[in-house]
């Protein structure tokens, strides 16, 4: 046999191995640790869902899954970061609606909510709760509404910041129900709470998580839920829509964000492990523990919510006057 004949042999029978290879390479992926940025401290919600996420991930993929704290400026420097990013898989971020929806309304960033950024899947959703002091003498929405009314100065209500998700949800609330309301801005949710619980302030728009502790000790009144349905942690407390304000809901979310760009195939596959794991019934009783809905949406619908709180959101930012400190 020649030896041109050999040759034609041997190329004949690399070509399988060569075709393969691109589609081998990716499905290698992850091949080296991944991180998922958070945009606040540990120990929060966001940094909470992260790390339950990251261990799922890890378990499935068998490579770690590391979660790389970045906060600052309200979890643009994280956004930044991530939108700055190779867009390999090998940065993801666990993103808030503060840093999409509502940090671009506020103040100019280097990214564009959109286009700077691949939806992965939403994790989980949750609620706010209209809190009210115990000495404030309604019991439901609508006798909070009448109540304002009677305040020639206005009802003073508290915020974990300007343009936080507390004070941007109560002030589309105010809107709704022509109320007029004085804001009292404090630097984070937990002093908010704390003079709410002395009877310092009398109303604040409350992460549910933040209540739960307090629900049986008579010194708040939990009027209403913001989301659309009742939530299995408050099952006896109505829902905004329900006490005369139909269609009226308000929630926050955490999802996973990839830089534009970041190959289809591991976004998909990426997507469908959150999925099946935000559906764990161990991974939904640590979520509603936190006072949080378990999601688990798809690429294209968690887009379609983006869209849909950039409008929302950047509507609240134009109502409320708030501005970066």
């Amino acid at each position: 046999m020649s030896i041109r004949r050999l040759y034609a042999m041997a190329c004949t029978a690399l070509l399988p191995i060569l075709m393969l290879s691109p589609s081998a390479h990716a499905a290698a992926w992850p091949e080296k640790p991944v991180k998922i940025i958070v945009p606040y401290p540990a120990g929060g919600n966001t940094d909470s869902q992260a790390r339950l996420i990251a261990q799922r991930l890890g378990a499935v993929y068998h490579q770690a899954f590391i979660v790389e704290n970045k906060p600052g400026a309200n979890g643009v420097i994280a956004a930044q970061y991530v939108a700055q990013s190779a867009p390999d898989g090998y940065t993801l971020l666990m993103s808030a609606v503060a840093q999409i929806a509502i940090a671009p309304a506020m103040e100019r960033v280097t990214y564009d909510p959109v286009k700077s950024f691949t939806p992965i899947s939403t994790v989980g959703s949750n609620p706010l709760v209209v809190a009210v002091s115990s000495e404030v003498p309604a019991k439901s929405i609508k006798e909070l509404v009448d109540y304002s009314k009677t305040q020639a100065n206005g009802m003073n209500y508290a915020s974990a910041g300007s343009g936080s998700v507390p004070h941007l949800a109560a002030v589309l609330f105010f809107k709704r129900a022509g109320m007029k309301m004085v804001h009292v801005p404090y630097k984070g949710g937990a002093p908010a709470l704390t003079d709410l619980l002395a009877g310092h302030v009398p109303l604040y728009f409350a992460n549910v998580a933040e209540v739960l502790p307090y629900v049986k000790t008579g010194k708040i009144k939990l009027l209403a839920v913001t989301s659309a349905k009742r939530i299995p942690q408050l099952p006896d407390v109505p829902t905004i829509a329900e006490s005369g304000f139909p269609d009226f809901a308000v929630h926050t979310w955490n999802g996973l964000l990839a830089p534009a760009g970041t190959p289809e195939n591991v976004v998909a596959d990426l997507s469908a492990h959150v999925q099946a794991a935000v559906k764990e019934p161990d991974t939904i009783k640590r979520l509603e523990a936190l006072g949080i809905s378990p999601v688990g949406d798809t690429p294209a619908t968690f887009a379609a919510s983006i869209r849909h709180d950039l409008e929302m959101w950047g509507s609240a930012v134009k109502l409320s006057g708030a501005k970066v400190d």
